[in-house]
């Protein structure tokens, strides 16, 4: 699977909620697309990922 461009082996089946989590992203700042498509947040917990995969995680910055 990539990450950001970083390639990453699954080990195990995990959704994309515990993804995340085991890789200490913070689920509240951050959006997901899977494959090119964004994952909406009320689905992290049902979508499950596999090793053919591509996310890229984006994380909201504030200023002015």
């Amino acid at each position: 699977m990539k990450v950001n461009g970083k390639v990453i082996t699954i080990t195990q089946k995990q959704n994309l909620k515990n993804f995340l989590e085991t890789h200490k992203f913070d689920l509240a700042t951050l959006a997901v697309a899977r494959n090119g498509t964004i994952v909406p947040k009320p689905t992290y917990e049902t979508v499950m990922l596999c090793d053919e995969d591509t996310l890229e995680v984006v994380r909201f910055v504030g200023g002015g």
